[in-house]
């Protein structure tokens, strides 16, 4: 049996609160990608045109945001590093109320609502609620990262899969993670929100035996008009990073699988490939 997607139907109505106290509202968690509206799904872009109320993270690109329809209300819950405008107990709240209202929300996160996202805290609270929740997925900043900087995630003899982690802590917290699974030389490893812990990160995943050649991509802005590709390698991965800007959303990949590609498209270490991906499609 083909399952409906839920999308076809998206916000097919407006609704309000119903007798006997059933939610009229509903609230899809939206993926919006890394920031350049062409890498935003159809799926996304029907919700978004649909919503009454639209919360959006603070990584979510201007471009995306513009196609927002003006008669929809926009609400910024945007966090990051350091910054943080809604706790997210409040962002829970807020999007109960709307959806207690009626109203047709959307929570529009940067790249795949499901990675490092807290969607699930979101969906959790609005089912406790009784609010309908879907969501739609979105292009991962890591797979946007690699297409534009020609290399693969995986690579046939090189790379059999990819470990996604986040390097970003609770303040006073360190990093608790399987450092000896994570230097695995036949992986390669995708590090969210990693600047801050660059120079921790060189330090266990050598101290596991990842050796320090170890090719290293560094994507900031993924997609986005300032958006930075760096090759280096793992032992300069602290000095790499010290040079980009504090608050630049940071994403690394590092293993074998990155090397061999840079190698093949003959791209030196520590070289900038920002323009690899700038060309606009036809």
């Amino acid at each position: 049996m083909t399952r409906k997607d839920p999308s076809h139907a998206a916000f097919p109505r407006r609704t309000s609160i119903k007798a006997g106290g059933s939610i009229g509202g509903e609230v899809w968690l939206v993926g919006a990608g890394p920031g350049d509206p062409d890498l935003i799904t159809r799926q996304a872009e029907r919700l978004i045109r649909a919503a009454d109320v639209v919360f959006y993270d603070a990584l979510v690109g201007p471009g995306v945001l513009a196609l927002i329809p003006d008669a929809v209300e926009r609400v910024c819950v945007g966090k990051r590093a350091g910054v943080h405008s809604k706790p997210q107990g409040g962002i829970n709240d807020l999007l109960l109320a709307a959806a207690l209202a009626g109203r047709r929300v959307v929570r529009l996160k940067g790249g795949d609502a499901s990675m490092f996202g807290r969607s699930a805290e979101e969906l959790a609270h609005l089912q406790a609620h009784g609010v309908r929740v879907h969501v739609a997925p979105g292009v991962t900043t890591a797979s946007a990262a690699a297409a534009r900087a020609g290399v693969s995630l995986t690579l046939r003899g090189v790379a059999r899969r990819v470990q996604f982690v986040t390097a970003h802590a609770r303040a006073g917290e360190a990093l608790d993670m399987d450092w000896a699974a994570l230097a695995d030389p036949s992986a390669t490893l995708a590090v969210y929100m990693g600047r801050a812990a660059a120079p921790e990160l060189k330090r266990r995943l050598m101290a596991e035996g990842m050796a320090g050649d170890t090719p290293v991509l560094v994507a900031v802005n993924v997609s986005l008009a300032d958006e930075k590709l760096l090759f280096t390698r793992l032992d300069l991965l602290p000095l790499t990073v010290g040079a980009l800007a504090e608050d630049a959303p940071t994403l690394m990949l590092i293993g074998q699988a990155v090397g061999r590609q840079a190698a093949v498209a003959e791209t030196p270490v520590g070289a900038d490939v920002a323009a690899a991906g700038s060309a606009r499609p036809w």
